[in-house]
């Protein structure tokens, strides 16, 4: 790292918006067009089914998620299955004509897993592979660097499942769009519009979400890169004393838990491992827990048994107000480990309640914003451990 680490922080993230910028647009009508077949196919009984390989594992268990627990409320479940523990076997055996395939694939992309998605394409799926393909439209890579791929992927499949919701009301109930329809208010204006007129609209609202986007990673690292510098170096003492870093969240946050983890342990680039470890990734010990003293709990347990004094703790939260992530925070400040937080909205109860030495907040209160910030964030803090 040859800039002084919030220098190189910031060019990080003017990196990643620079790459959005010019990505998202080329694509953004694909993605609408998408989205539309999906909520087409939910509508006759399609269902999702994800499969990541290696640490985009963590992705298609963050797509599975969205789906079947929709942060939208009153918004219905949708049928979501992350496959990714055997794909050649689980894909064939599950897979049907109305059903949905999504893929997760390095950038360079992955010879075996085309060859499978090949022959379910045939069945008559329809296959989103990232990168390679929506449907029929060819897909590329936003960029050679793995962190910034994941990123604007997890952007992109964000929105198809904030517009799929959308697009299956307006099918199912005519013109009302109910709870959903701050997402895309044109959708509700009238039933007269033509289907391209539509899909144009809501290629245009993809592209605001990336400006979004954009315009809170520039807001967010204006006022936390010398933050990131000082938690990278608390870091780099920690685990030069034999610790590892403990994370763990909820939902999709346990999904970018899981990430993180896998970034550590199997860094890209040729970067050095980290120890780390996953609560998130534990569903034994999450599913005991919870069902025998409580759900919050789950973490604060695991934190018991695991954690070290010399260890690092990190909770990734959307609203800092998850009553598990305190507690085990809580716990994790009492034994003398390091403390870090990830949240939204204000920061919650991680700041108010001043749980954690290092606070991380994306001002926004919308959750598929404030994850995507989020992972641009511990993609950085990775590659600030340990790099020259």
């Amino acid at each position: 790292m040859s800039k002084h680490p919030a220098e190189f922080a910031a060019a990080q993230f003017a990196l990643r918006n620079e790459i959005s910028a010019g990505f998202i647009p080329q694509h953004s009508e694909p993605l609408a067009r998408v989205c539309q077949d999906m909520a087409e196919r939910f509508r006759r009984g399609g269902r999702l089914l994800a499969v990541g390989v290696g640490p985009y594992a963590t992705d298609a268990q963050h797509v599975s998620v969205e789906f079947v627990h929709p942060v939208i409320v009153g918004k219905r479940a949708l049928p979501a299955l992350d496959l990714s523990m055997a794909p050649a076997e689980m894909l064939p055996a599950l897979a049907g004509a109305d059903d949905v395939v999504m893929a997760f694939a390095p950038p360079e992309g992955d010879a075996a897993l085309c060859d499978l998605l090949d022959r379910i394409g045939r069945r008559g799926s329809l296959v989103c592979l990232w990168p390679g393909r929506l449907g029929d439209y060819a897909l590329p890579a936003a960029s050679t660097d793995p962190f910034i791929h994941q990123e604007l992927t997890e952007l992109m499949y964000h929105t198809l499942w904030e517009t799929v919701h959308v697009f299956f009301e307006q099918q199912s109930r005519g013109d009302d769009v109910g709870a959903a329809g701050f997402l895309y208010p044109f959708l509700a204006e009238s039933q007269q519009d033509s289907s391209t007129t539509v899909l144009a609209d809501v290629a245009a609202s993809i592209r605001e979400k990336a400006c979004e986007d954009e315009r809170l990673r520039s807001q967010f690292i204006e006022e936390h890169a010398g933050l990131m510098s000082e938690a990278a170096t608390a870091i780099r003492e920690r685990i030069a004393r034999g610790g590892a870093i403990l994370a763990f969240g909820n939902g999709g946050s346990a999904t970018d838990a899981n990430d993180l983890v896998f970034d550590c342990l199997a860094p890209p680039d040729g970067l050095p491992p980290v120890p780390a470890i996953s609560f998130s990734a534990e569903p034994a010990n999450l599913s005991a827990i919870a069902n025998d003293v409580g759900v919050e709990l789950m973490f604060q347990r695991q934190l018991i048994a695991n954690g070290r004094p010399q260890d690092v703790a990190v909770g990734i939260s959307t609203s800092g107000k998850s009553k598990n992530l305190a507690a085990a925070l809580r716990e994790a400040r009492k034994r003398g480990l390091l403390t870090i937080g990830l949240s939204g909205y204000d920061g919650g109860d991680l700041v108010r309640e001043k749980l954690v030495d290092f606070a991380f907040v994306v001002r926004t209160d919308y959750i598929p914003r404030i994850q995507e910030v989020q992972a641009s964030m511990y993609h950085v803090l990775r590659r600030m451990l340990f790099a020259e």
